[in-house]
């Protein structure tokens, strides 16, 4: 009989840094080994309303990839210098993940919510970004991964794309 190991508190929090670290070092293949082949990606965008848009398939998101597929795809773009959002000079960023809760356990699967800003600096100007991030992890393996992540970025204003590395 395998046992299961139950990943604490700790671990996931760790686990969050490790992620944020990644993609502050920009280091993104690595990042992408945090994310389930399955994963769903998304920022929906707030409507007219002052509401989130809930279904990605049939409104604005200001970011959707159904599967790693589209993250690594996004990799691809950045790595190349085929994206307008990242050309040079390259950002520098600085992830600050707070407030870790664990919403359910259910089978190898884990629903946590995390609040977060990052800073960017690029032209000589730093733009703070904040907002709170709902992930659903995958801890059937060694070390777990995301299934799933929505990201709610609060910030009203915006000054540049908005990118993978920035949220």
């Amino acid at each position: 009989m395998t046992a299961v190991y139950e990943f604490t508190q700790t671990d996931i929090e760790q686990f969050l840094y490790r992620e944020a670290r990644l993609l502050d070092d920009r280091e993104f293949e690595q990042w992408l080994e945090c994310y389930h082949p399955d994963v769903e990606y998304w920022m929906p965008a707030w409507d007219d309303n002052g509401t989130l848009t809930e279904n990605p398939q049939t409104e604005i998101s200001l970011i959707y990839y159904p599967n790693r597929g589209g993250l690594e795809d996004r990799v691809f773009r950045i790595r190349t210098d085929r994206s307008s959002a990242t050309s040079l000079p390259e950002p520098r960023t600085g992830h600050n993940i707070t407030n870790v809760e664990i919403l359910d356990r259910h089978g190898t699967e884990i629903d946590l919510r995390h609040n977060w800003f990052s800073l960017y600096f690029r032209y000589n100007t730093t733009d703070t970004y904040f907002g709170t991030t709902f992930v659903t992890l995958d801890v059937s393996g060694a070390q777990p991964v995301i299934r799933k992540k929505k990201i709610v970025l609060k910030n009203d204003y915006i000054h540049h794309i908005v990118d993978v590395y920035v949220v």
